[in-house]
Parts: C-alpha cells; structure tokens; sequence
C-alpha cells in the first residue's frame, strides 16, 4: 500500500454501494469482500481477482454472491463494535491506541498479498466515522456520497431493518434534539417526516466532518455520478490518488448507470408527506441543489 487509505461515506440507501463497486474494479484498490466477512478470508488476493473478472451481476443481494462489503461482522470481530453501530457519530476522542492498533492491523492483513494495489478502499453508512478514522489513518481521503434525501428516506421506509417505526426511543440514531422534536411535531410526528429528519441529522454529520478535514473531503452527489459518471468518478479517483484508466474503464462498463429510480419517492409516497419531508430536512436539500415541490 502505496496510498493513504481511502474511505466512501453516505447515509445508507444513497449510491454509496453502487460508486464502491465502481472504484473498487480499479486494480490499485483492496477491498473487504463479503466472503471475508462471513470469515473466508483464504484466497483473499484471488477473491478481488476473480471479482474484477465477473460481471456486475455477481454482487447482486439475496443470491450467491461475491463483492466489495462493508464488513460490519468482521470489523466486529477484529477491530471493535464500536465501529460496527455506535449510538452517536464516533471522533478523535473516540480512539484508543488499542483500537488504532487493531485498524491497522485490520487493514494491513487485507492488503497483504495484493500485489497491484496502492489503496485500501472501504465504505461505512450512517454515521460518518470519519474523524475517528482520520485519527487513525492522518492522511486518509474521505468521498461523501449524497443523494436526495428525499430519496434516501423513502427507501428506508421499505426496508425491513429500518426502525423508525420504534421512534426516537428505539431507532438507530437516539433523541432528537428539542428543535428536531419540535420540527417532528410540527409535521404530524409522521414516519415520512421521520425519516427525512434522520437524513438531516447524518448529513448535518457528514458536513461537520468536512468541515474539519478540508482538502481531505469530497462530496458527490449520487444523481450527478449516474449522469455523468466519467467526471464524476475520474474526480473521486484523483481524490484518492488514482488515476482514470483502460483497465478501469473496462471494469466500470459491466454496470448499466440508470436514473430510473432517482424520484420514485413522488410515485411511493403522497404529496402531503413529501411536503412533511421537505418541512423538515428543507434547507439540508437545498445547501445539495435538490429543488424543492
């Protein structure tokens, strides 16, 4: 490993997963596969390998499958938990020397035996993590994915793990602060408006750690990947010190980049509750260029 690590961020439910694969069909990236998450990790070079030779369809969900993974079981089990699902967005003063330690060695284990590879990609959704990574690794380069938030809360609402349902009490994120409270109040205290909120709160978290990291930082918003995924990729690639090649374009062209889905919130959801989600997350859209109803 040649590179700084380089970390893909979003709020989950945001392109976050669809720009990891695309970066990581470049050959100078290693990546934590999802077999090494299930804990094989034997063959771990010849798993990306093979991956970078599949078709897009390979690391499709709820079928066998090979692909780039967030790793959340193994990091659990060789770094910490913590890392895995904490309460709140971890920083600096979250990092122990136990747990640098433990990252490193995370990291240098899944490098090892890539011969090509100069950069360890990863991804984490939800809270961002990244001032407790940056501590870690001082010159790691951090790529926030955004995508409407419209969008993003919609989608969570159909996903059987998403817990809003619970409210504030029982959900991923903890209680909200009086002025959330009193903005979920105000819309009806509706799970729409709910989930928008939750988008607030993680992007609101994500430009506190841009704020702090500079040059390190760089935001892409998901629809502009899908529309112009040459310029967008080819500056997520020179953030982290890679550079936009043969080998990589032929990688990335397995994959058919669609807008198909990118407002099907006006279908799944009625205009009253995409009013509610705008009531509350309205200013958070907008600093990203989403236009309002």
């Amino acid at each position: 490993m040649t590179l700084p690590p380089a970390f893909i961020l979003g709020t989950g439910r945001c392109g976050s997963t669809l720009v990891h694969e695309l970066i990581a069909r470049h050959p100078a990236t290693g990546f934590v596969t999802n077999l090494d998450d299930l804990g094989i990790r034997q063959g771990n070079a010849q798993q990306l390998t093979l991956w970078r030779r599949l078709p897009a369809a390979v690391s499709e969900k709820g079928r066998a499958r090979l692909a780039p993974s967030e790793g959340y079981r193994v990091l659990s089990r060789e770094v910490s938990p913590m890392l895995v699902d904490p309460a709140a967005d971890l920083t600096a003063a979250d990092l122990t020397p136990w747990l640098a330690g433990r990252l490193h060695t995370f990291v240098e284990k899944r490098m090892a035996g890539l011969d090509s590879a100069e950069v360890f990609l990863h991804k984490f959704t939800g809270w961002p993590r990244a001032r407790f990574l940056a501590a870690a690794f001082p010159d790691a380069r951090f790529v926030h994915i955004v995508r409407d938030g419209r969008a993003v809360a919609n989608s969570w609402l159909q996903m059987d793990w998403w817990k809003g349902h619970l409210g504030p009490a029982g959900w991923h994120f903890g209680e909200l602060s009086p002025e959330l409270d009193a903005a979920w109040s105000a819309a009806g205290r509706s799970q729409p408006a709910l989930a928008a909120i939750a988008w607030r709160l993680l992007v609101d978290a994500h430009e506190e750690c841009a704020t702090e990291l500079g040059e390190r930082w760089l935001t892409v918003r998901y629809e502009d990947v899908l529309e112009d995924s040459t310029t967008q990729l080819t500056a997520i690639l020179e953030h982290i010190g890679l550079s936009y090649t043969e080998a990589f374009e032929a990688g990335i062209a397995r994959y058919s980049l669609t807008s198909g889905r990118k407002a099907a919130y006006l279908r799944d959801l009625f205009p009253e509750q995409v009013a509610d989600m705008e009531s509350v997350a309205g200013a958070q859209l907008t600093r990203y260029a989403y236009d309002l109803s």
